[in-house]
C-alpha cells in the first residue's frame, strides 16, 4: 500500500537504499569511495563551494545507481526470461551510472588536484629523478624478481599465470619510473591508470587472481623505488 504519512515514505526510501547497498556490490563501492573522497576533502580543507560540488556529484552517482537498480528489478519482474529488449534496458541504465561516475571523477580531479599535486610532487622529489640506466635496471630486476618468485611458489610460467603477475609488475615499474623521470603528478597519475588497466586485463582474462596482481604491482613499484633511490645515493 502507498504510504500515507511522511515518516512512512522516508522509511520506504531508506529501505530502498539499504536493499541496493545489500544486493549491489557497485553501490557498496560507491559508498566506500564517497566516504574516502569526502574525508579527504575535509582533511584538505577545500572551500565550501568545492565541497558542495563534490557532495552534489557524489549524490548524483548514488542516485544513478539507485535508479539503475530499480530498473533492473522492474525488468526482471516483467521479463524473467532472457529478452534482447530487457538486456538493452539494463545496459542503458548501467550506462547512465557510468556517465555519472565519469563526470564525478573529472569534477573530483579538478577540485582536488590543486591540493594533492603539490604533496605528490614533493614525494616524487624525495626519491629523485631516475636515470636512463636506473630505469633499465629497474625493469630488468623486476623481471628477474618475478621469475624467482614464480619459481619459489611453483605456479605459472615466466610469461603466463602464477604469482606474482609479471604484466602488473612491469606495468607498475614503468609507471613508477616515468613518474620519477617527469616529476609531473598528472603524467604520473595517467601512467598508473594505464598500469591498473593492464593489471585489470589479467583479471578479466582470468590469467591471474587479485592477490597475484596486487603482489605483482607492489613488486614492480617497490623495486623501482629502491633502485631509483640507490642510483640517486650513488650519484
Amino acid at each position: 500500500m502507498k504510504p500515507t504519512r511522511f515518516i512512512d515514505s522516508v522509511n520506504c526510501a531508506i529501505e530502498g537504499i539499504l536493499y541496493t547497498a545489500r544486493t549491489q556490490k557497485h553501490m557498496r563501492h560507491h559508498f566506500a569511495a564517497a566516504i574516502f573522497i569526502l574525508t579527504a576533502a575535509l582533511l584538505l580543507r577545500v572551500s565550501s563551494a568545492e565541497f558542495m560540488l563534490i557532495a552534489l556529484a557524489i549524490s548524483f552517482v548514488l542516485f544513478a545507481e539507485l535508479l539503475n537498480t530499480a530498473i533492473e528489478v522492474v525488468v526482471d519482474m516483467i521479463s524473467p526470461e532472457f529478452h534482447p529488449m530487457a538486456k538493452i534496458a539494463k545496459d542503458v541504465a548501467a550506462g547512465a551510472v557510468l556517465v555519472a561516475a565519469f563526470g564525478t571523477a573529472i569534477l573530483g580531479y579538478l577540485v582536488l588536484a590543486k591540493y594533492l599535486f603539490p604533496f605528490h610532487r614533493g614525494l616524487l622529489a624525495m626519491v629523485g629523478t631516475s636515470s636512463e640506466l636506473g630505469t633499465v635496471v629497474s625493469v630488468v630486476l623486476v623481471l628477474i624478481a618475478v621469475i624467482i618468485l614464480k619459481t619459489l611458489t611453483g605456479s605459472g610460467t615466466p610469461l603466463k599465470g602464477g604469482e606474482p603477475s609479471g604484466h602488473a609488475a612491469v606495468a607498475f615499474s614503468i609507471a613508477t619510473s616515468v613518474s620519477f623521470n617527469t616529476q609531473d603528478p598528472l603524467i604520473s597519475l595517467l601512467c598508473f591508470i594505464l598500469a591498473v588497466m593492464v593489471s585489470h586485463s589479467r583479471l578479466l582474462l582470468r590469467i591471474h587472481s587479485l592477490r597475484e596482481v596486487i603482489i605483482g604491482a607492489l613488486t614492480g613499484t617497490l623495486l623501482t623505488v629502491l633502485v631509483t633511490g640507490l642510483f640517486r645515493a650513488m650519484g
